[in-house]
């Protein structure tokens, strides 16, 4: 039986982006790989095939479950708590950075 998200009452599908990159690997000099967005508060941060896995590390410090990719051609969500794929219904496309 597949998982399911019990969080989608906290998104906030209008949430503006905070950077064009991994704010947190911006800030030390980073890099990244793949960039995610958390669909609470519109934090951007790093996947977890980055060194520093800024956006796990942002869910973890703030408890905000859900992130959804911000890569081009992307539209995937993910719930951290539930681990599992979200399917939002009516959801606007996905943003990607420049």
């Amino acid at each position: 039986m597949p998982r399911t998200c019990t969080h989608l009452d906290q998104v906030d599908v209008d949430v503006t982006p905070s950077s064009s990159g991994c704010e947190d690997c911006l800030r030390i000099g980073g890099r990244w790989v793949h960039l995610r967005l958390c669909m609470i508060c519109g934090h951007v941060g790093c996947c977890d095939n980055s060194p520093n896995r800024h956006a796990t590390a942002h869910a973890g410090a703030t408890e905000h479950p859900i992130i959804r990719s911000y890569e081009p051609g992307e539209d995937w969500w993910w719930c951290y708590p539930d681990d599992a794929i979200v399917e939002v219904p009516d959801a606007p496309p996905a943003p990607s950075h420049p």
